[in-house]
């Protein structure tokens, strides 16, 4: 029997970076969540073939997150009949790589990607989107 504590640890799941997703947005100031309308959270392993090639991503690990949907200033321009939900997909793969190599919690992370994805979006400032973070612990 081994007496290392890392010997038990496993990677987080995709359940696990939901979670931390779900609790991030949570906290993220009100007016921002507003933003987004009834956005659903996604998590992958990989982004598609299809957005890496949208995206132009050199590797499946180029990509943490993207923000698909409408904006709202763009909402009344869009017929409802087929349109999809606003959607925050996150990629566990490259943010386990990503989180494997700097010096921050996977919290934070996620936390990150999630403003970012939404801020971009929505055409936010990245002083906007730190401030964003910020409030959001």
């Amino acid at each position: 029997m081994t007496t290392d504590p890392l010997a038990a640890l496993k990677a987080p799941t995709l359940a696990d970076i939901e979670r931390l997703a779900d609790e991030a947005f949570a906290r993220l100031p009100p007016e921002f969540r507003a933003l987004c309308g009834e956005v659903i959270i996604r998590v992958d392993d990989f982004p598609t073939d299809e957005v890496l090639e949208e995206m132009e991503a050199e590797t499946p690990f180029d990509l943490l997150g993207l923000f698909t949907g409408v904006g709202l200033a763009q909402d009344a321009a869009v017929a409802e009949t087929g349109r999809m939900p606003n959607t925050i997909h996150l990629y566990r793969r490259p943010l386990l790589d990503y989180w494997a190599e700097h010096d921050e919690t996977l919290g934070h992370l996620v936390t990150h990607v999630l403003v970012h994805e939404i801020g971009h979006h929505f055409g936010l400032s990245d002083e906007d989107m730190e401030a964003i973070e910020a409030r959001a612990g």
